[in-house]
């Protein structure tokens, strides 16, 4: 079953791809199609969309390639296709493909059309919607963006059974973070679930999910004010995962927010209940793990690049006591000591 989740200026479709993907393209006439994948996701395509690019490029996957390199690989193969303003790129992959793909198309000769069909469970309910575009830069997450919707979001529930299980739990970071946000009914579901597997209905908790980011995105279309809730838990999350991207062992974006939105919240709230049932979700999908308190300083500065900062000062996104509302809050150095040593505490 195809469901339709419509926003001002274009339509999310969950449903299989073989009966959305036409569906669209009838409905964005194009000179050519211009697909765009990394190379775990060109290995997946089904054989009908194969068929229907007329040029493409794959790109090396991961967040360590969502970079000015990358995308001048792309720029360059739009150039070699002879692509003009009436192409259509269409994004296939994860949060990196289509925020990479979408920066590209996005500033190829002053923008083309483009469609995200995001295959991640991250990207279908979060990356893919709210055109929000971006690659990092000097070690700092999505510094070098611009605001540009799809012309279409593509979601596909079927894609996520290609998933690893830390890839799956990863994106259900942002499903949990939604739920928290901005629809109790969601969290209260989350809470009395076990597993992710087979027997969760994905269509209709991505509906859930993907129905909460609309709501925001549409209300602060360009991050004036309410859409910065959308960022709860990515002051310290996003300075988790650019410290740890180079390591040995780097965290997944989800993990690294799982971490930003216990520490944050408890920064902000203290121990209620609600943190409670938070610790107990989180250490039901996500391992801890250790980080040293000599971290701080490189974290610090990290956080210092916040796109949410202003006036110099460090600030986070926390959800205000109704649904959908919003607080932000002034954060210090020793805010940021003090949490870590609250995640350390955590340890079982």
């Amino acid at each position: 079953m195809t469901q339709a989740i419509r926003l001002r200026d274009y339509t999310v479709s969950l449903g299989p791809l073989e009966e959305t993907l036409p569906e669209a393209l009838r409905a964005l006439p194009y000179s050519r199609l211009f697909l765009i994948a990394d190379q775990h996701t060109a290995a997946l395509l089904p054989p009908f969309l194969d068929r229907l690019a007329d040029a493409r490029v794959v790109l090396a996957p991961g967040e360590a390639h969502k970079n000015l390199h990358s995308c001048t690989q792309v720029w360059h193969a739009m150039l070699a296709a002879g692509l003009d303003r009436q192409a259509l790129a269409l994004h296939v992959g994860g949060g990196v493909i289509g925020d990479l793909g979408g920066f590209c198309a996005a500033t190829f000769k002053r923008g083309i059309r483009f469609v995200q069909v995001p295959t991640t469970l991250l990207a279908m309910t979060d990356a893919a919607i709210g055109g929000k575009l971006a690659v990092d830069f000097e070690g700092v997450k999505n510094i070098v963006g611009v605001f540009q919707n799809p012309a279409a979001v593509l979601a596909d529930p079927a894609f996520l059974s290609t998933l690893p299980a830390r890839e799956l739990r990863s994106g259900f970071a942002e499903v949990i973070k939604h739920a928290l946000i901005g629809d109790p009914a969601l969290w209260a579901a989350i809470c009395k679930q076990e597993a992710l597997d087979h027997t969760l209905d994905w269509q209709a908790l991505l509906h859930a999910s993907i129905g909460v980011k609309v709501q925001i995105v549409e209300a602060d279309p360009l991050e004036k004010g309410l859409r910065a809730l959308l960022n709860f838990g990515h002051t310290i999350g996003h300075a988790l995962e650019a410290y740890y991207l180079g390591s040995d062992e780097p965290l997944t974006h989800g993990e690294a927010i799982a971490i930003g939105i216990l520490t944050e919240y408890w920064l902000a709230c203290g121990n209620d209940t609600r943190l409670r049932e938070m610790e107990a979700v989180f250490a039901r999908y996500f391992p801890w793990r250790s980080i040293p308190d000599t971290a701080a300083p490189a974290l610090w500065a990290l956080m210092r690049q916040d796109k949410k900062n202003a006036g110099g000062a460090v600030r986070m996104a926390i959800p205000g006591a109704e649904p959908g509302t919003l607080r932000l809050e002034a954060l210090e150095e020793s805010d940021l000591v003090r949490a870590l040593a609250y995640y350390r505490g955590l340890a079982g």
